[in-house]
């Protein structure tokens, strides 16, 4: 019994030197300065570039479609691929039913070249003649529709992007052809309104498309919307594209890039700002007084290897670069930027 005695007395008093020493080395981790690297917060003029997908268009896009309903189509001069012109003729309609106006036409001519002397000399009253009158100017009328719409000629210039007919169908409200003015295209954006005034009509505008990588085409801004959409805050922007050598094709994925102007924006390393975990706020570790501090940011621009902070931190401060997993808020330590 008094060996056991002795042997627990012996046990409590290894366990409180070794708790002794455990706290000594705490002690002395706690006041051991952390080694970290650092860099200064600056002002920068930064340029105020915002990018917007958007998808390529034709410049110009026209169906070919007849007024008339329930005509034949007598020949389609051209097929997918094709080159029209503006004010070609692209396909020509049957003339029965237009021939049977002309027809028409002749006979109410007839009937008012007869009937124009009778009434000069009183034998039929003006409202009969108003009639007969009135009669021709309405068949003329409906001959010129006929004979516009039996020669359908092409209102732009452009390539032929579908046809859905062939020669001897009957026409059935769906266009004959479709064409698309390719030697010029746009995109539409649809910008931020917080940039309204700084976009203009002849404003640069660079595009980006994935087939051709590291290429740059040149857009310019043609029409800005007046209004915007009140459900996403943006108005539509188009930009057109020079495309004279047809490299580039409708439908294509684009990024259309434009230059806002500059500002002047506090900078640091953009390596300095650090993921709260399990949330998106962003973080830095302020250096002063040889201590690191906590500090939420609210981090903006990034260019190249910096960030701009817009919020949470100012011009001049210093900020921890490295050793974040053994840095905590009120941390001592010792900058080794060398």
């Amino acid at each position: 019994m008094k060996k056991y005695i002795m042997f627990i007395v012996a046990a409590a008093s290894f366990a409180a030197c070794n708790s002794n020493q455990q706290t000594a080395t705490e002690e002395t981790t706690t006041e051991s300065a952390v080694a970290v690297k650092s860099c200064v917060a600056e002002v920068m003029t930064i340029d105020l570039k915002e990018t917007y997908t958007s998808e390529i268009l034709p410049y110009k896009e026209n169906d070919i479609t007849p007024a008339a309903q329930g005509l034949h189509i007598d020949y389609i001069k051209f097929d997918v691929g094709d080159r029209v012109k503006e004010g070609e003729v692209v396909a020509t309609l049957n003339r029965t039913s237009l021939k049977q106006l002309e027809i028409n036409l002749a006979t109410v001519e007839d009937s008012y070249n007869r009937m124009k002397p009778v009434h000069e000399a009183g034998g039929i009253s003006d409202q009969q003649f108003i009639e007969i009158e009135n009669t021709l100017n309405l068949q003329k009328e409906m001959v010129a529709n006929m004979r516009k719409n039996s020669e359908i000629k092409s209102p732009i210039s452009g390539v032929v992007t579908a046809r859905n007919y062939e020669n001897g169908d009957l026409f059935a409200g769906m266009p004959i052809l479709h064409i698309m003015q390719i030697n010029k295209l746009k995109v539409m954006a649809n910008v931020s309104e917080q940039y309204y005034p700084n976009v203009k009509v002849g404003q640069p505008v660079e595009i980006h498309v994935d087939i051709f990588p590291g290429e740059v085409f040149e857009g310019k801004v043609s029409r800005i919307n007046p209004s915007l959409d009140a459900a996403t805050r943006t108005f539509g922007v188009e930009v057109t594209i020079p495309n004279s050598n047809e490299r580039l094709r409708p439908g294509m994925y684009a990024r259309a890039t434009f230059n806002m102007g500059q500002r002047e924006a506090v900078m640091i390393d953009d390596i300095a700002v650090q993921k709260q975990a399990g949330s998106s706020e962003r973080f830095v570790y302020v250096i002063e007084n040889g201590m690191a501090n906590y500090r939420l940011v609210d981090d903006g621009r990034k260019v190249a290897d910096k960030v701009e902070i817009r919020k949470g931190l100012n011009a001049g401060e210093e900020v921890a670069t490295t050793s974040f997993v053994r840095l905590m808020d009120g941390k001592a330590v010792e900058v080794v930027n060398e």
